[in-house]
């Protein structure tokens, strides 16, 4: 049996995430061409390799022997984690990559720094609806006409969040480079 892990992306990832999630976007039953159009041009390189400075954790890389077959990208929300993709490679989409990386995704996530992770599910994302649930999540509103006219449903989990400083996700230059100063300095 394949040994599965999960590991935050590096730069190295950005073409290969950027491929495969503009390719899963374009392929999915579930959105309009007006939906895809937006969402592969708003999750260009650019903003991935933005989600990477604020923690390299938002863009999560699902592992199958140590290649990637998968991936799933977050980034903070006022207090929150919202989960904008998680997908397996089609390469792997017959493995449980999936399903480990739902329970790795929330292990990682639930650390005290958000009340919830959440996320947006078309109605008729079945397979997603039913994922979601039976890792936790609850279906919490019907979004009527929420993105491009189309409904969504809000789809969520608590987590345990601890008293102390919002994680805003944003950073600025001067909080990227304390960032990495720390991370030299092992502090």
């Amino acid at each position: 049996m394949a040994e599965m892990t999960i590991r935050a992306a590096t730069p190295a990832d950005i073409g290969l995430v950027h491929r495969q999630l503009a390719a899963v976007i374009h392929e999915s039953p579930h959105y309009s061409d007006r939906f895809k159009a937006h969402e592969a041009a708003r999750l260009d390189k650019t903003f991935l390799r933005n989600l990477l400075a604020i923690d390299p954790w938002h863009i999560m890389i699902m592992c199958s022997d140590g290649v990637p077959g998968g991936a799933m990208v977050s980034g903070p929300e006022c207090g929150a984690v919202f989960r904008y993709w998680s997908w397996v490679f089609p390469e792997a989409r017959q493995t449980k990559l999936g399903m480990f990386g739902m329970r790795a995704f929330d292990e990682h996530w639930d650390n005290g720094r958000f009340h919830k992770a959440y996320t947006y599910v078309r109605p008729d994302n079945a397979v997603a609806r039913a994922l979601l649930k039976r890792y936790g999540y609850r279906e919490t509103a019907l979004l009527e006409k929420h993105i491009f006219g189309e409904d969504y449903l809000l789809i969520e989990k608590f987590y345990t969040r601890q008293d102390g400083p919002y994680d805003s996700g944003y950073m600025g230059r001067l909080g990227r480079l304390k960032k990495q100063i720390r991370q030299l300095v092992g502090g």
